[in-house]
């Protein structure tokens, strides 16, 4: 069924556009891009912006609704990501690389973070609900794996290249987003069912 594709594809995004790789190696990261004292303040200031963003998300889902707040999350999490990208190309030190990194996980925070769950909860009909959220954790931390893993062989290897990488995906969640999830702020689990009916 399509729904469940789109499940997956969600928990697919939310992992492959990288950030637990960052969360993971925050202060290898903060201390390559030239912070003070090793990364760890930029590491104790990026988990304040992780919760207060994260409360932006609580406040904001039921009056924006989902689907624009992912959309707007994806594409403030490629500008992070290219940004990180580019001052690693130019060999840009300092604040510049670390607002980027920050900006970055805050879209993440008011997005992706929350309210993939709160998709998964409220898209997939009454009668596969348990089986096709099973589904879709599964294949988040299957990936949440895979990126965590990778990343440090990506990051050796350029760390421009991983975020690029990273700020394509970003682009691509907001499509995938904009085009096949629906919006189901304000609907009921029956009005979902119906819409999935109706193909």
């Amino acid at each position: 069924m399509a729904v469940i594709v789109i499940g997956i594809l969600l928990s697919v995004f939310q992992q492959a556009i990288g950030i637990n790789a960052v969360l993971y190696y925050a202060p290898r990261i903060f201390e390559n891009a030239g912070a003070e004292g090793g990364g760890m303040m930029q590491t104790v200031i990026m988990g304040v912006v992780n919760i207060a963003f994260t409360l932006v998300a609580i406040f904001t889902v039921d009056k924006f609704g989902r689907k624009p707040l992912l959309i707007i999350g994806s594409i403030g999490m490629a500008v992070g990501a290219f940004s990180v990208a580019f001052c690693d190309s130019m060999g840009i030190k300092g604040l510049l690389p670390v607002l980027s990194i920050i900006v970055y996980a805050a879209f993440f925070m008011m997005s992706w973070g929350p309210i993939c769950w709160v998709l998964i909860s409220e898209i997939f009909p009454n009668t596969i609900r348990g089986k096709a959220i099973a589904i879709a954790v599964a294949f988040q931390w299957t990936f949440n794996y895979i990126i965590s893993s990778t990343f440090p062989a990506l990051y050796d290897f350029s760390p421009m290249f991983a975020y690029s990488l990273y700020g394509v995906i970003c682009v691509a969640a907001a499509l995938f987003v904009w085009r096949w999830v629906p919006e189901t702020k304000g609907k009921t689990l029956e009005e979902m069912s119906k819409l999935w009916k109706k193909g």
